[in-house]
């Protein structure tokens, strides 16, 4: 995933929910995430840790998964692509 693609995808995650579909590491299985890391969306989901990203230099992305009320991550070589809900 190219710099300015990555960059995209942080801003859409911290502006609200993006639907995330990458293929697990483990299995090979393709996972579709609806995830976010707008800090509205993870305090009333009852989220109080911040997730640091410095950048987008970094191969994993730590999200807030909304199907699994859980923080999840995926690399970013494995996504086969990525959408906003809504905004």
């Amino acid at each position: 995933m190219e710099t300015v693609e990555k960059s995209k995808l942080l801003e859409a995650l911290k502006k609200g929910t993006v639907t995330v579909s990458f293929r697990k590491i483990d299995t090979g299985d393709l996972r579709v995430m609806p995830c976010t890391l707008n800090p509205a969306v993870l305090e009333a989901n009852g989220v109080t840790t911040k997730v640091n990203l410095t950048g987008t230099d970094t191969e994993a992305f730590p999200v807030w998964s909304l199907d699994k009320n859980a923080w999840r991550s995926f690399r970013l070589d494995t996504v086969e692509g990525w959408e906003v809900l809504g905004e």
